[in-house]
C-alpha cells in the first residue's frame, strides 16, 4: 500500500488528499486549525462573503438611478441603509464552519484519514505528530506534501490585539460597526477590505507606501479602481509608510514615517505574509529553504528532498487557494504516477475582489511594455456595453493581449461587476492558445457584459 502523509489540511492539503485517496493510495491528512485551512476559515471563504453583504450595499446605494426607491415604516423615503455588522460576521463564522464540515465529511467518505495534531518531519519519509489530546504518533509515509500556509505579516511596532488593531484573520469578530477605519497596505487584502468596508458605509482611509493602490495589478485596472474608491468617500494616501500603530482606550493612532498622525476607530494591518514552516524540521529533511523561509519547489511541486512535495502558500509560488489545490493535485499525480502538466502560472486566473472587481490571465502589460513579450493590446470600456448601460455600469474595462501576426491571446484584464466570472472565456483563450479571431466567432448573449469580450477580439483582427 503506497502511504501518503499530507501536513496541512488547507487547499493544497484537503484536494492532494482527494487525488491520492481515489488513486488507491492510504491517505492520513494531519491538521492543526481546522480542514479548508486560512482559505475556508479565516481568509478567502470569510472575506468574500463579507464583500458578498458589500456588493448588495453598493447596489443598493444607486439603485435610484434604476428607478427604486425606498420607504420606512411610515411611507416617507428612507435616506440610508444601514449594515449590522454583528449579524454580518455570524453569517461569515458560519458559512466558513459549514464549509469545513463539508470538506471534512468528502474526505471521510473517501477514506482519508484525519489526525488533529501538529505535524513535523523526522527525516524525509516519517512525520512526528503532536497530537492536539497530548502525545505523538509517528506517521511512515512512501510521499510527505507540506502544505502548512502562511500567517499574517506583523511588525513590533504596530502589534494586533484582536479588537481594535486587527490582521484581515481577526476583522470577524467585529461586532460594532467601526467609526473610523484605517487600512495598511494596498494590496490585494488591504484593497479588498478597503473596498468593502466603504461599501458599507464605512469612513475608510488606506495608507499605500506606494505611488497607486495594487501596485502589482495592472496599471490601467488600478487606476479605475482607485478613482472609484475615491470617488465614493475614501481617503488614500499614496506614498505614505506606516511607522507604528498604537491605542489609548477606543482610539488607535497610525503614525507615518514622516510624522502624520491618523486617528481611527479601527486599524486593519495588511502586511502581507510569512510562511508556516519553522519548527517542522525541513531543512533537517534536507528540505531547501528560499528567502523569508518559503518551501523552494519545482513545476511539479517537488522539494530538494526525495519524496517530499510541497503545495499552498508555504511555497510563495502564488498565493492563491487554486494554485495551492493545483499544486497538490500535481504533487500526487506525480508522486503516484499519473499523467501530469507541470503547473504554468501564466495560465492561473486571479482575480481581486473590489468593487469594481479586476480579474487578470496571462501575461500582463508590464510585461508588454518592458519587453519582455511581444504583444499588442486592445482596451474596451464597459461604458459603451449595451448590458452596462441598462445596469448603471460606468466603470471598467475589457483589455485583451495578442501575439502580433498570429493574434494569439497571451492575456487580458476585465475590470467590472463580477469580473470573475467574465475573465474565464479569456482564461480558456489563453489556456488553449486560441487567436483573438477565433474568440471572436464565438457567439454570445445579446446584450451582455460577455459582449465586450468579443467586440474586444474583434478589434484585433487585422485584414
Amino acid at each position: 500500500m503506497n502511504r501518503v502523509v499530507i501536513v496541512g489540511g488547507g487547499p493544497g492539503g484537503y484536494e492532494s488528499a482527494l487525488v491520492a485517496a481515489q488513486a488507491g493510495a492510504e491517505v492520513t491528512v494531519v491538521d492543526t486549525d481546522g480542514l479548508g485551512g486560512s482559505a475556508v476559515l479565516t481568509d478567502c471563504v470569510p472575506s468574500k462573503t463579507l464583500i458578498a453583504t458589500s456588493e448588495l450595499m453598493s447596489e443598493l446605494s444607486g439603485s435610484s438611478e434604476l428607478g427604486l426607491s425606498f420607504l420606512d415604516g411610515e411611507g416617507d423615503a428612507a435616506t440610508s441603509i444601514r449594515v449590522d455588522l454583528g449579524r454580518v460576521n455570524a453569517r461569515v463564522k458560519q458559512l466558513a464552519a459549514d464549509q469545513s464540515t463539508d470538506i471534512a465529511g468528502r474526505l471521510d467518505r473517501e477514506g482519508v484519514r484525519l489526525v488533529h495534531g501538529r505535524g513535523r518531519l523526522d527525516g524525509p519519509s516519517r512525520v512526528v505528530v503532536d497530537l492536539v489530546d497530548g502525545g505523538e504518533e509517528t506517521l511512515e509515509a512512501g510521499a510527505v506534501l507540506v502544505a502548512t500556509g502562511a500567517s499574517p505579516r506583523v511588525l513590533p511596532s504596530a502589534v494586533p490585539d484582536g479588537e481594535r488593531i486587527l490582521t484581515w484573520e481577526q476583522v470577524y469578530d467585529i461586532a460594532d460597526v467601526p467609526e473610523k477605519l484605517v487600512v495598511v497596505g494596498s494590496g490585494v487584502t488591504g484593497a479588498e477590505f478597503a473596498s468593502a468596508y466603504l461599501s458599507l458605509g464605512i469612513d475608510v482611509t488606506l495608507v499605500s507606501s506606494r505611488d497607486r493602490v495594487l501596485p502589482g495589478e495592472d496599471a490601467d485596472a488600478a487606476g479605475v479602481l482607485e478613482e472609484v474608491l475615491k470617488r465614493r468617500g475614501m481617503k488614500v494616501l499614496s506614498r505614505s509608510r506606516m511607522e507604528s500603530v498604537t491605542r489609548s482606550g477606543d482610539v488607535v493612532t497610525v503614525r507615518l514615517t514622516d510624522g502624520t498622525e491618523v486617528e481611527c476607530s479601527h486599524c486593519i494591518l495588511a502586511l502581507g505574509s510569512v510562511p508556516n514552516t519553522e519548527g517542522l524540521g525541513l531543512e533537517e529533511a534536507g528540505v531547501r529553504l528560499k528567502d523569508g523561509g518559503f518551501v523552494g519547489v519545482d513545476r511539479v511541486s517537488r522539494t530538494s528532498a526525495r519524496g517530499v512535495y510541497a503545495a499552498g502558500d508555504c511555497t510563495g509560488v502564488l498565493m492563491l487557494a487554486s494554485v495551492a489545490a493545483m499544486q497538490g493535485r500535481i504533487a500526487m499525480q506525480h508522486h503516484l504516477g499519473d499523467a501530469v502538466l507541470p503547473l504554468d502560472l501564466r495560465k492561473v486566473s486571479s482575480n481581486v475582489f473590489t468593487s469594481p472587481e479586476i480579474a487578470t490571465v496571462g501575461w500582463s502589460q508590464q510585461s508588454v511594455d518592458e519587453g519582455e513579450i511581444q504583444a499588442e493590446t486592445v482596451l474596451l470600456p464597459l461604458s459603451g456595453n449595451p448590458r452596462a448601460k441598462m445596469q448603471g455600469v460606468r466603470d471598467g474595462f475589457v483589455k485583451l493581449i495578442c501575439r502580433p501576426g498570429t493574434g494569439i491571446v497571451v492575456g487580458g484584464v476585465v475590470v467590472g461587476p463580477r469580473a470573475s466570472e467574465l475573465i474565464h472565456p479569456v482564461a480558456v483563450a489563453v489556456g488553449e492558445g486560441l487567436t483573438a479571431d477565433q474568440l471572436a466567432a464565438v457567439f454570445t448573449v445579446y446584450p451582455s457584459m460577455s459582449g465586450s469580450i468579443a467586440e474586444a477580439a474583434r478589434r484585433m483582427h487585422h485584414v
